[in-house]
């Protein structure tokens, strides 16, 4: 039964694992996880996962509904869980229901008949890989301490030779954040991926993994290095790559430009439309904050439903805004921000009001050297037109460099390509492609602004 104050549409992170994992990467928060089920083997029951998905179904009241499949790592479950899964969605979908499956995975366990399996049931899959190798292998390693990149490089070349659509999913960290043009261009140029996802790293120093204690371990990005990652990558990015490659980050700054608010929950102004779920039916108010104190229920007692729209997690959902310290409150990009992401919240203003994100001072940054071309994006979808049309007014505004420029002479717009391969083909074929694949009414990517992996 779906209650009157359920919303519409929710999201719900399926761990079928729950932190069990075939890697140890330094900065995984979720492994410390299993020392809150020190008796459970780490599988989620087909009845556990009929329940998730009858109950996703039931109380969703929109066309689309998202299935999505986290860690740990997913793919320890073996494929047949999965296929079984499909049977439970196309037994309980509803006339005209659209049902989508996403999938985050390390890739480590990917082949052939996995890959096949994803195209023929229309799964996203997201795939974690922090840049190239010298980059990817400082924090993702084995359990024997080995490096993961040829496994996750070879992974992701089966999912292109098979057709699935992937998103990569780039953990900054203290490392590859000092190099953001290179894990940029690797993703780009030699991975050939469309759809990047970047994900800051903000550690507590603690044993819980829980959120509690505001020490921040050495392996977070940087407050600074944050800002100058992003700015840099969006530097390129828009000179040459809107509409051909899409940064979700970047989608949900300019959507708040567009309609007044975000797509994404770390720049809403209240949080609690996602919950997570472990292998044991046992439901938490995010990802985030898998810990006693944010139980709100087990699905075999209580319907998703019942339990995203309870009075705790309503609170919960609340609290990232009525927390906001008046440094917050009163910031020029409060519209496109609202504080990020409650779980970075570590520091204290200059008021001594506790509070204060921990990436706040690379935020401001970003938005403030951003802020010109996201307005000009977001007029030009106003009227009508698409995002990628600035990069021609870009070309317009340095029209003496890129006039001098030769077919093999470095690009003017700094993106490290010769001038042929980047804006000499927007004068050799009087403008650049227009942004591909399905839209919604601001014109931008639904595919990528939709899903947060």
């Amino acid at each position: 039964m779906t209650l009157p104050d359920t919303p519409p549409a929710f999201h719900v992170m399926a761990k079928p694992t729950g932190s069990k994992c075939n890697l140890d990467c330094a900065y995984c928060f979720y492994l410390k996880k299993e020392q809150m089920y020190p008796e459970s083997s780490f599988r989620m029951s087909d009845e556990v996962m009929e329940r998730y998905i009858r109950q996703t179904i039931e109380a969703h009241r929109i066309r689309e509904v998202t299935i999505a499949w986290q860690g740990g790592e997913p793919t320890l479950m073996g494929l047949d869980f999965f296929r079984r899964a499909v049977e439970v969605e196309k037994k309980y979908s509803k006339p005209g229901m659209q049902i989508e499956n996403t999938f985050q995975t390390n890739g480590i366990l990917l082949n052939e008949e996995w890959c096949k399996f994803f195209r023929e049931n229309n799964f996203l899959i997201g795939l974690s890989i922090d840049g190239p190798r010298h980059l990817h292998d400082t924090y993702r390693y084995d359990k024997g301490g080995a490096g993961t990149f040829d496994k996750v490089i070879r992974a992701a070349r089966l999912l292109q030779e098979h057709k699935v659509e992937f998103n990569v999913l780039c953990a900054v960290n203290s490392v590859n954040s000092r190099h953001p043009l290179e894990v940029y261009r690797f993703f780009r140029d030699e991975l050939g991926a469309r759809y990047l996802q970047f994900i800051p790293i903000v550690e507590r120093d603690n044993d819980t993994g829980h959120q509690e204690g505001t020490r921040i371990t050495d392996r977070s990005v940087h407050p600074a290095r944050w800002g100058k990652f992003l700015i840099e990558i969006f530097d390129e990015w828009v000179r040459r790559d809107v509409g051909s490659t899409f940064v979700l980050f970047f989608d949900g700054v300019l959507a708040s430009y567009v309609r007044g608010y975000s797509t994404l929950c770390i720049l809403q102004p209240t949080c609690g439309q996602g919950v997570a779920l472990e292998h044991t039916g046992d439901v938490y108010s995010c990802d985030h904050y898998v810990e006693p104190n944010y139980r709100l229920g087990n699905i075999k007692e209580s319907a998703i439903g019942t339990l995203i729209s309870s009075e705790k997690q309503g609170a919960f959902g609340e609290d990232k805004s009525r927390t906001l310290p008046k440094y917050c409150r009163q910031c020029e990009f409060l519209f496109t921000c609202h504080g990020e992401c409650p779980k970075n919240r570590v520091l204290t203003t200059s008021d001594r009001e506790p509070g204060l994100n921990w990436l706040c001072a690379g935020l401001k940054a970003f938005y403030a050297h951003t802020e010109r071309p996201m307005r000009m994006m977001a007029d030009l979808l106003k009227r009508g037109r698409y995002a990628d049309e600035i990069m021609q007014i870009i070309v317009k505004e340095k029209p003496t460099a890129f006039a001098r420029a030769g077919r093999n002479d470095p690009c003017p717009c700094g993106s490290g390509r010769k001038f042929k391969r980047c804006h000499g083909e927007a004068r050799t074929e009087g403008r650049v492609t227009r942004v591909e694949g399905k839209r919604d009414e601001a014109g931008m990517n639904l595919r990528n602004s939709k899903h947060e992996i």
